[in-house]
């Protein structure tokens, strides 16, 4: 029985850069979905991951790629915000490690969350506003 449904929204990107890209390797990307979904399924988490078409993001670093994640979890109180806003600074730039921690957030502590437009300032620099 699912309890909680998270979707995890890439939007789409270009790297404008000649110097700096960020590869995601499909097989990785495929076996991590797969342990994603393994590890949260019988808690009675399903994870939902989408590719986007539209809005386009320029990636020129890291915070961009962290920006054009984002997590959706009606359910607990989470709209659409973008990776870096629930994890905060990333610790490896590791985008898995980034997306499992943003996940048990949501899952597990969304209350921790700073919610979308709140006057308390937690901007990791990725621009998406908050």
């Amino acid at each position: 029985m699912t309890v909680k449904e998270i979707t995890v929204a890439f939007y789409a990107r270009t790297f404008p850069r000649d110097d700096w890209g960020y590869d995601l390797n499909e097989k990785d990307f495929k076996t991590f979905v797969e342990n994603i979904e393994a590890e949260f399924s019988p808690l009675g988490i399903a994870v939902r991951f989408e590719q986007l078409s539209d809005p386009v993001m320029e990636i020129r670093g890291y915070g961009d790629i962290l920006n054009s994640v984002r997590l959706r979890a009606p359910l607990c109180g989470i709209g659409n915000l973008c990776l870096g806003h629930v994890i905060g600074s990333s610790s490896n730039r590791d985008l898995f490690e980034d997306i499992k921690r943003g996940l048990n957030r949501v899952a597990f502590a969304p209350e921790t969350i700073e919610p979308d437009g709140s006057d308390k300032v937690v901007c990791h620099n990725c621009g998406c506003g908050c």
